[in-house]
Formats: C-alpha cells, structure tokens, sequence
C-alpha cells in the first residue's frame, strides 16, 4: 500500500469516526486533551483543530463514554480523560463489528 493512500484512508476514517480514535486513544492512559491533539497530529499525521477536538470530548463525556477530572501539574490545572465501563465496551463493540466486516 502506498504511504499516500494510507494517509488518505487514515484521514477518512479519523473525520468521520473522530470519537472511536479518541476513545482509542483516551483507552491506553488516560489524558489530556492537548496530548490528544498532539497525539494525532503525530501517529495520524493529520491536524486535529481544537474546534473538532474539545466539542467531541464534551459529547462522549455526556454521553458517558469518558470522565474527566481535573489535576494539577507543573502549577497547570488540567481536564484528565478516562475511559469509562461503557466507553470500554462502546470501544469493544467498534472492534467486534469491524472484525466481523473483515472477513473473508
């Protein structure tokens, strides 16, 4: 596959399922939303604009995919995301479906 076609494809699928590659990430450690952006900006190798990042932190967290809590750090006070129980099997469920699409 040529690196051009997966970036596109990456891009794509980082548009339009922006909270599962969030959800993704928050699943390995939990976070904070400017190593989220910087994250994606670097594994990814796309932008992520602060306008698309924070908005669809604020829905998962209302929809109960996400917590968040605060923590001071370096005399900075920032908003840490977890993964909740149904965040993790919200995250499962994606992999499950995508397995099934997958086989031959």
């Amino acid at each position: 596959m040529t690196s051009n076609l997966k970036k596109e494809i990456v891009q794509r699928l980082t548009q339009n399922m922006l909270d599962l590659q969030l959800l993704r990430l928050i699943s390995i450690e939990p976070t904070w939303g400017y190593k989220i952006k910087k994250s994606v900006e670097t594994e990814l190798d796309i932008k992520l604009r602060h306008g698309a990042l924070y908005p669809t932190l604020n829905v998962m967290e209302n929809c109960g995919l996400v917590y968040s809590r605060k923590q001071q750090q370096s005399g900075r006070c920032r908003k840490i995301y977890s993964l909740t129980p149904k965040g993790k099997e919200y995250l499962d469920a994606y992999y499950a479906v995508i397995k099934d699409q997958l086989k031959d």
